[in-house]
């Protein structure tokens, strides 16, 4: 029997993320009084320590570029057996410098993948109203 894979629990604060990504959109938080974006949204904004952050939601464009990239080769989680060997990249988002997220990259383990090389969000679907942002190459489209 094939376990499933864990689920997003959202929170007040992180539920219009993931209401975002149930729809194939990728967002962010922006801090109301640095701007600058924050993923995942806490208390406190993690460029200017503001307490009070009074984050909003903004649509990003989706590119970006891989910073570093791992192989798993073992699951650890329960609904991850299945999917063995798969590559999760680190990507630098377009939108702001070291505004970075981890995601699988679905182009598969034999992908040729180099630093820096230009990446673009996808999403999978878990389920219905459940997608978790993932890349592809850009170009492998």
């Amino acid at each position: 029997m094939t376990q499933q894979r864990p689920v997003p629990a959202p929170d007040a604060r992180s539920a219009p993320y993931w209401a975002a990504s149930a729809r194939h959109t990728l967002v962010a938080a922006r801090c109301a009084r640095c701007l600058r974006f924050a993923v995942p949204p806490d208390e406190v904004c993690p460029h200017c320590g503001s307490t009070d952050p009074a984050f909003t939601f903004e649509s990003l464009s989706g590119d970006g570029f891989v910073r570093s990239w791992t192989v798993i080769r073992q699951s650890f989680l329960p609904g991850f057996a299945d999917d063995i060997p798969f590559v999760l990249v680190d990507v630098e988002l377009a939108e702001q410098t070291e505004l970075r997220m981890i995601g699988r990259l679905l182009d598969g383990p034999r992908a040729r993948l180099r630093i820096g090389d230009p990446v673009r969000v996808a999403f999978e679907d878990l389920g219905s109203d459940v997608a978790i942002p993932a890349f592809t190459l850009a170009g492998a489209e």
